[in-house]
């Protein structure tokens, strides 16, 4: 048996070149103290926090597979709410960058993120039209809201009561009573999309904003409110008619509907219009923690900048709107900071982050721009990479700029403003690099001084390729013109000094009757492939530049080849997904392998082997092996279209770019590749995926439509119920070995050592009753129902006998509730219909009831105990602690004892 051919494995190694994603939102974060300093981006899979005032990234929160889509930090500021792609959502310690908390219940991308105002609880809404409260301490679900037919696009907490307000797709905004988790009204006074709500004036006012140019103003009155005399009628606001005040018609002639007066909570009614500037749909609505300050921003280049007025201020500035910042923002967040300035910081689409600063106080007040972070990446995809010949350096060009970043570091280090570059190479030495155009010119630049030395018309079209000589003397450009262009070094005098400088000088010129797409010269410099637009390409002798080859057999065009280090192999990639190798002796395609679900972008061998690289518009990256013709790795992380990679003069590390504005940097490992495991470790990825998507269990009682469990299925959630499984199987096989081993002592009549499990003795030779506990307490809360929900029937019985055991003796009495309760509701049928659980279940509910109770008596005990310390605390340092807390518990006290009066006074 032959030796199997051994590979070294690939792994990410970091991402760089990327400020900020454009799927997700920005967001003000809290560290060390400081407020409006620091703001959390996303950045594919990760979040990247930044440094305003330096520019620095300071942290990465790492991500799994799926790209970022929402952000929401916590309201003590510790911790960061990211939803991803898949519908997962993770939240962050922002102090160690840890996410140790996850929550799985979305099909969808997660599309909102809120907390409620101590951070408790946490709203998420999705694609998939649901809303799931979740309960952050205890890390589980608490309810789905389902009610909307489209995508949420927000959903917000009220502070002063226990209920919710959401806006989706569906034009609809939705009520939601969390006491019984039913959506008791909604609001149906737009004709379009509600892309964005907020809460003003103390949570009585309502602002929407729709895909028109107007922001629509709901007032809200809760009904001990309408029931009091001594309120006020609202006040009309800017944009408000005598007739919308009188009625509940809204301006496009539609008819608000209103539940009975008996099942309302509170009325919802339009008090007018605010006309924006823009006349796209809203992208998104914000409002800073005072609620004072109202930002909105479309599809266009335009943030309008709101303050919501007081009632005294209303009668004097009717008319005033502050000035707008002008930016092309996908996000911002607003921050309000003790001094009165107003922080707003934008995510731009091109890859860049930008803080102004506006003084609500001072009349007229312009925004100005404090702080800008852009060397951190292009404003413009990347389009071409370079490695430097000592591995160190990376060279990446866009439309705008190139830049060189330090490998090791990932830290830019060079800019230099060019034009649209397609190609580029660091001449020999890696003191200067020469830049291919979208213009067709050639471009000198001196690292150094990061000066442009000398810039050449070389094609009178695009310059799509340039390829270094071996010799290392010269290179050769392809371009648009159909010609080939042969060039090399040379010192000339410089103007501005005595000293001499490089340039290059054109020696030949190979006519062609097609456009060119790309050039390589072979290891030994005898020849020279030439990719054409029709679909072949061209091998000429250099030296007499007669034709020697021509490869056919591609159906599109050939965007990228290489030639590998011994001149024997010649491998092509197309436009038509696949990648032929060819022999360059005789010109024989020795294979053509499918290699990706898109267009090939770029090919290149790994120096001094036959394996090469491939990438395509798919989002992969793909290793071959040119001998045997098989594939031997694919490296995911990019989000959008790859468009270039290049491999180091090494082979240890290899760099990409995509459409997701991200530099993405690759490193050989010494860890072997065995291509059997590879398969299989594809293979059951594949799997869990499809386990994924896979229906939900059916829950008697319950129709299909009608889930409202908060998790989902995932291959965590069965690995777990498989745990279990597996625990309940071994007590009851280790319990069955006791009654034997009992049976033969007392046949014996002596004791006979009974063997230990080794899975019990690796866990401190516990029983197997004890065993079964610890798996349960390992599973994460957030999984646990739907853990148990894919468990089958057969293994309750003895789940709720070891129950009853474990709740008699008082440990864990919170977990065994909450698993005990879940069971009785998803199995209520088939246990009230087995006689012989009755006795289990009465004996149950008789230890259930007492342990809790004892519980319960021990947490009243320490409340009051704690409650009794803070007054002697208060009574000693005259300080109140909680003030937020005690004050708001004082505000409803007074409201009470006022609605209490007016009974007794009706009476």
């Amino acid at each position: 048996m032959g030796l199997t051919k051994q590979y070294l494995r690939y792994v990410a190694s970091a991402v760089f070149g990327l400020i900020g994603s454009q799927k997700g939102n920005i967001v003000f974060v809290t560290l060390r103290g400081e407020k409006g300093r620091y703001v959390a981006v996303p950045a594919c899979e990760h979040v990247f926090i930044w440094d305003l005032r330096k520019g620095e990234k300071i942290l990465i929160l790492q991500g799994l597979k799926h790209e970022v889509t929402c952000l929401c930090p916590s309201p003590d500021g510790l911790h960061l709410a990211v939803g991803y792609e898949d519908g997962s959502i993770r939240i962050f310690s922002l102090l160690s960058g840890e996410g140790n908390v996850t929550f799985n219940g979305h099909k969808a991308a997660v599309t909102s993120l809120k907390y409620d105002q101590l951070g408790g609880r946490l709203a998420s809404g999705s694609k998939d039209t649901d809303i799931i409260v979740w309960d952050v301490i205890n890390e589980s679900g608490l309810y789905r809201l389902k009610g909307h037919k489209d995508a949420i696009t927000q959903a917000l907490f009220l502070r002063e009561k226990n209920l919710l307000v959401s806006s989706g797709k569906d034009t609809m905004v939705k009520w939601w009573d969390l006491d019984t988790q039913h959506c008791f009204k909604t609001v149906v006074g737009h004709r379009t999309e509600v892309w964005g709500l907020v809460l003003v004036s103390e949570e009585k006012r309502l602002i929407t904003g729709a895909s028109d140019s107007e922001l629509r103003a709901w007032d809200i009155a809760y009904l001990e409110e309408i029931e009091d005399p001594e309120e006020p009628e609202p006040k009309k606001i800017k944009g408000s008619s005598p007739r919308m005040q009188d009625t509940d018609e809204t301006e496009d002639g539609t008819l608000e509907m209103d539940e009975a007066p008996e099942d309302r909570i509170l009325t919802c009614r339009k008090a007018g219009s605010i006309m924006r500037e823009g006349r796209d749909r809203v992208v998104n609505l914000a409002v800073d923690r005072t609620g004072r300050i109202l930002a909105c921003h479309g599809t266009d280049s335009v943030l309008e900048v709101f303050r919501v007025l007081s009632i005294e201020e209303i009668q004097k500035k009717m008319d005033k709107k502050l000035k707008k910042a002008r930016k092309k923002a996908k996000s911002f967040d607003l921050i309000h900071s003790p001094q009165g300035e107003l922080k707003a910081v934008f995510l731009l689409q091109n890859n860049l982050v930008e803080l102004y600063s506006l003084n609500p106080s001072v009349p007229a007040s312009q925004p100005v721009r404090t702080s800008r972070i852009t060397i951190g990446g292009h404003r413009s995809d990347v389009r071409t990479l370079s490695f430097s010949s000592d591995n160190i350096a990376v060279l990446s060009g866009a439309a705008e700029s190139i830049k060189i970043w330090n490998r090791s570091t990932l830290q830019c280090i060079r800019t230099m403003t060019c034009e649209y570059a397609l190609c580029s190479f660091f001449v020999p030495g890696d003191r200067q690099v020469v830049i291919g155009t979208k213009t067709g010119k050639l471009q000198l630049y001196d690292l150094a001084s990061g000066n442009l030395l000398e810039t050449v018309d070389a094609h009178d079209g695009a310059l799509w390729s340039l390829s270094l000589s071996p010799d290392q003397r010269g290179f050769v450009t392809g371009g648009a013109d159909k010609s080939v262009k042969f060039w090399d070094f040379e010192l000339v005098k410089d103007e501005n000094s005595t000293q001499k400088r490089l340039s290059v000088k054109q020696t030949r010129t190979l006519q062609l009757d097609e456009e060119v797409l790309c050039v390589s010269y072979s290891p030994n410099q005898k020849l020279l492939a030439v990719s054409l637009l029709d679909c072949t390409v061209k091998i000429f002798y250099v030296d007499t530049l007669k034709f020697f080859l021509s490869l056919y057999g591609h159906k599109l065009p050939v965007i990228c080849m290489d030639i590998s280090y011994d001149g024997a192999l010649i491998a092509t990639g197309s436009a038509d997904r696949n990648v032929k190798i060819w022999g360059l002796d005789f010109g024989d395609c020795h294979k053509s392998l499918f290699a990706h679900d898109d267009s090939v972008m770029y090919l290149k061998f790994v120096p001094k082997s036959h394996l090469f690289f491939t990438a395509g518009k798919d989002r992969k990256i793909k290793q071959w092996d040119a001998d045997k013709f098989e594939h031997v790795q694919t490296l995911e992380g990019h989000h959008q279209e790859i468009w270039c990679l290049a491999v180091s003069p090494s082979g240890d590390y290899v760099v990409s770019s995509s459409h997701d504005k991200s530099l993405r940097l690759w490193e050989r490992t010494r860890e072997p590749l065995i291509l059997e495991e590879e398969r299989e470790m594809q293979r059951e990825a594949e799997y869990e995926e499809s386990v994924a998507k896979e229906d939900q269990p059916a829950v008697p009682g319950e129709t299909q439509g009608d889930n409202y469990f908060t998790g989902k299925k995932t291959i965590e959630t069965i690995k777990a119920a498989e745990r279990i499984m597996e625990a309940i199987e071994l007590y009851r096989e280790e319990t069955a070995k006791m009654r034997e081993h009992k049976a033969i002592c007392k046949a014996a009549g002596k004791e006979v050592p009974l063997p230990i499990n080794p899975i019990l003795m690796a866990y401190g030779n516990i029983s197997p009753s004890a065993y079964v506990l610890e798996i349960f307490k390992g599973i994460k809360s957030s999984e646990l129902e739907e853990s148990l929900l894919v468990l089958p029937f057969s293994y309750v019985p003895d789940i709720l006998k070891l129950f009853n055991e474990f709740i008699q003796l008082g440990s864990d009495i919170e977990l065994l509730c909450r698993c005990l309760f879940f069971l009785l509701r998803i199995h209520f049928g088939q246990i009230t219909s087995n006689q012989m659980l009755v006795p289990v279940i009465e004996k149950l509910k008789e230890t259930t009831i007492s342990k809790v109770s004892q519980v319960r008596d021990v947490i009243g005990f320490n409340m009051a105990g704690l409650d009794f310390l803070k007054r002697e605390c208060e009574a000693r340092s005259e300080v109140m602690f909680f003030a937020d807390a005690t004050s708001h518990l004082e505000e409803k006290k007074r409201k009470r004892k006022k609605r209490e009066k007016l009974i007794l006074t009706f009476t």
